[in-house]
């Protein structure tokens, strides 16, 4: 399994996790706890938002995982965390109070020349409201695999229960053989053909503007192959 946390800092890991639960127990602010600590941005991570700039001061450090607060809809990932062939990509997310907007955020695979004009990519998004949405980027453009749809999957802010400091969700999305299968809470959302879509390359967050999220984990697993050659001794 491919991962962009740091599960060898064990120690480390363990602390922040108990402060992390600290934190979401009483209610407070991520972002403010973050700045109290004075955490340097990710190294290796990059960051491009929609209407160019850079956006990477919005990412910052806290095992387990990154806090995100947004201005302007971007994108956050590390060049290094890829993904091909039969794969799983999996994140689990912590949605802070919205102030009542409905912006998406998730993950996004498939990216190539992230860095240059013809960007590219396939993205799953959820918002407070309970829809998901999936879509692809194709340089400055975009296309709608699924246009926002209310599903029973997704976890609403509303919906959250009345002690819950934040609204979880775990976003996935596994490509294996012919079809790519597009799920909230290991639910399936959403499927379709793998053939013309941005599918192998660079894995990472996508946020629109305005949000305050913590997104704990971005993992990418090896699927079984589909159709394995058979072995006739």
């Amino acid at each position: 399994m491919l991962s962009v946390s740091k599960p060898n800092d064990r120690e480390v890991r363990l602390a922040s996790a108990g402060r992390l639960a600290v934190i979401l127990a009483l209610g407070l602010p991520l972002a403010a706890a973050a700045q109290e600590d004075a955490l340097p941005p990710p190294e290796g991570w990059l960051a491009r938002t929609d209407h160019g700039g850079d956006g990477l001061e919005a990412m910052q450090e806290m095992p387990p995982g990154w806090h995100v607060t947004t201005g302007p809809a971007g994108i956050f990932y590390h060049p290094g965390t890829t993904a091909s062939g039969d794969f799983r990509v999996e994140s689990t997310v912590f949605l802070f109070d919205p102030e009542g907007r409905s912006e998406g955020f998730g993950i996004f695979f498939g990216g190539s020349d992230l860095e240059g004009d013809g960007q590219a990519y396939t993205y799953l998004l959820v918002r407070q409201d309970g829809s998901v949405i999936v879509k692809r980027r194709d340089g400055r453009g975009t296309s709608t695999l699924l246009p926002w749809t209310k599903h029973r999957a997704v976890v609403t802010w509303a919906g959250r229960g009345e002690s819950a400091a934040t609204a979880k969700n775990v976003l996935f999305v596994e490509a294996g053989g012919d079809e790519i299968v597009f799920g909230v809470n290991e639910e399936e959302v959403f499927r379709t053909a793998r053939e013309g879509q941005h599918v192998d390359g660079v894995v990472g967050l996508r946020v629109n503007h305005g949000l305050n999220l913590h997104f704990s984990s971005l993992d990418v697993t090896d699927l079984p192959a589909t159709n394995p050659e058979v072995n006739d001794g």
